[in-house]
């Protein structure tokens, strides 16, 4: 594991650092921006919110999840996390438009580089 990548995550969920990082994965590039945990599962818990009851329980997980981010501070992380992350497969980014919070990690991690791939939409 890459440790100046893995200082970013750590910077990340414990003093919300953000920095636009495009990430090689298995052959695949995923670039976005780089997010704390916290950011990550609460924004996944406002995705599940209004649906039906399970939906509705496991917002509540995640945002549970989400609080206890905030005290806990690790010496080593094993998730690193983006906001309006695309992932490239081949020459169009998926989604298409707009981005998505992804969630990989760290070992599966080949390369990277500061920086995001910007597509015009």
């Amino acid at each position: 594991m890459d440790d100046i990548l893995e200082t970013y995550v750590k910077s990340a969920n414990e003093e919300d650092f953000t920095v636009d990082l495009t990430l090689q994965v298995k052959g695949a590039l995923v670039t976005g921006t780089l997010t704390s945990a916290h950011d990550y599962l609460n924004a996944t818990s406002h995705l599940l919110e209004n649906g039906g009851e399970a939906s509705q329980k496991i917002s509540e997980q995640f945002e549970k999840a989400a609080e206890s981010t905030k005290e806990q501070k690790h010496e080593h992380y094993s998730f690193i996390h983006l906001k309006d992350a695309k992932v490239f497969i081949s020459d169009t980014p998926t989604p298409e438009e707009g981005g998505v919070y992804w969630r990989g990690t760290l070992e599966q991690v080949d390369g990277y580089f500061l920086g995001k791939i910007e597509v015009e939409e």
